[in-house]
């Protein structure tokens, strides 16, 4: 993850309450910046809109169930993700298979 990444999650820790006091130097340090000023702004923005009850809109009583379920379906960060063959995807129905080529070849 590299430095601004870092810091403009730091920053939003910071408005959402939720930043370590082990993290708070480095997050005063970050506000110091154009760029974390403007961070700032957009993220305690976007927190009051989510907490405004005039801004936003009711989420249906089945939302949470179907969040869920969508997050469970996917793979999470790390998994191997489910992929064909390589010769699978490579080669059409009914023609020949390649020659094995190595240990790729066996994924």
């Amino acid at each position: 993850m590299d430095a601004h990444t870092r810091l403009h999650e730091t920053i939003s820790a910071l408005a959402d309450g939720e930043l370590a006091a082990a993290e708070l130097e480095l997050a005063f340090a970050a506000l110091d910046t154009p760029s974390g000023r403007q961070a700032w702004d957009a993220y305690r923005l976007i927190g009051d809109v989510l907490r405004s009850e005039q801004c936003g809109h009711a989420l249906s009583a089945q939302f949470d169930a179907r969040l869920a379920s969508q997050l469970a379906a996917e793979a999470a960060p790390g998994e191997p993700i489910a992929h064909l063959p390589l010769s699978a995807a490579i080669v059409p129905p009914g023609a020949a298979e390649p020659l094995e080529a190595g240990p790729l070849a066996q994924r």
